[in-house]
């Protein structure tokens, strides 16, 4: 069973409606109710549950369609394991073999609708956990990034991937925050770079050491352009990998540049950790630790801008973006009618995300 009574060509479009409508009506709820009446948090448990139901189902149960563009690269090789083929690759060995399982014994439906799973419901459990009562607003955030729905439904390893990472995180347990953040690396190698980053926190974790070299990262990328990516690209075993720093353009890229675009959204990020570590003070070990580990993913996304699919690569920041901007909000309060003000927070990110889909790149 798959969603297809709705035209194709107009499906993303339908999700960034419902988002941006779901994102207003919250605002409403924001700057109306106080933060600990009891009809605000009957809002949360509502609004918050039908968008899960609904994301679940409306990413879960698309048409396997080109539109989606790697969609049907993921369907080829479910087709390919469903024929007989064994697993032989030696990346991304967990996803591998969980399509091996499926094409087995699964429907290509039940295949998708399970990709969308791990996808979206670890960051309802990351939520839940870091949100409390009031999830839904960072759920909202999550799905609301600029990122979310094209890992949902183009490159989904490095969604599946990103999502596990947060989920390994935010366990209490060290053993299982290894697990999760294995698992997570043998989903999509790439993960690699974010757990060698907050690895390296538990380490040394000054904000201002890795402040700085994010911002080193700036004009070493525009002085030296082409040197990165030549240097990387030469490091990374991965093939595909290699290919995406690779100089030659591929069918299909991303822009190849500086980007600078991309470069004002990651600085949203950026600017919000900056805000609250240095500007508010705030003493927050995990939280320190996880805005360090922004700045070194994002600064090496800075080193390669000019990589092929170099969205790929921000992508390693990005998927979390919405965690350093909402966390303080959750745990503290440090500035007066701080319900309202996040309300304007969560319609200023979500409208961004909007205003590229339909005025940026419309264009």
């Amino acid at each position: 069973m798959t969603i297809d009574f709705i035209d194709i060509y107009e499906y993303t479009n339908i999700w960034y409606h419902v988002l941006l409508a779901v994102t207003l009506v919250t605002f409403v709820h924001t700057q109306t109710i106080r933060l600990q009446e009891p009809k605000l948090k009957s809002y949360i448990a509502f609004a918050g549950g039908t968008l899960l139901i609904f994301t679940l189902v409306y990413i879960g149960l698309r048409p396997v369609h080109g539109v989606f563009v790697d969609m049907t690269t993921y369907a080829r090789g479910f087709r390919s394991y469903a024929a007989g083929r064994e697993v032989t690759a030696n990346r991304d060995v967990l996803f591998q073999l969980f399509t091996k399982f499926s094409a087995t014994w699964l429907t290509i439906e039940v295949y998708f609708f399970l990709i969308a799973c791990a996808y979206v419901i670890p960051l309802y459990v990351v939520s839940k956990k870091w949100f409390k009562d009031y999830w839904f607003y960072g759920f909202l955030l999550f799905v609301g990034s600029f990122s979310f729905w094209q890992y949902g439904t183009n490159g989904m390893r490095n969604g599946i991937a990103g999502s596990l990472f947060l989920l390994g995180i935010s366990r209490d347990k060290r053993v299982f925050q290894v697990i999760w953040l294995i698992i997570a690396i043998n989903i999509h190698r790439s993960m690699l770079l974010p757990v060698v980053g907050y690895a390296a926190t538990h380490f040394y974790n000054k904000p201002k050491a890795y402040y700085g070299f994010w911002l080193a990262c700036i004009p070493l990328s525009l002085v030296l352009p082409g040197l990165w990516e030549g240097l990387l690209g030469g490091l990374v075993s991965d093939d595909r990998a290699s290919s995406y720093l690779g100089e030659e353009d591929m069918a299909g890229s991303v822009n190849v540049g500086f980007r600078w675009d991309f470069l004002f959204y990651s600085s949203f990020g950026v600017f919000a950790g900056w805000y609250y570590i240095f500007k508010k003070k705030l003493k927050d070990d995990f939280y320190v630790r996880l805005y360090n580990t922004y700045l070194v993913a994002n600064g090496f996304w800075i080193l390669v801008i000019r990589a092929n699919f170099t969205n790929r690569f921000a992508y390693l920041s990005w998927f979390f973006m919405a965690l350093i901007i909402a966390y303080p909000w959750a745990k503290y309060n440090f500035i007066k009618k701080q319900h309202q003000l996040f309300g304007w927070v969560m319609l200023a990110y979500v409208g961004f995300t909007y205003a590229m889909q339909f005025i940026y790149y419309a264009q």
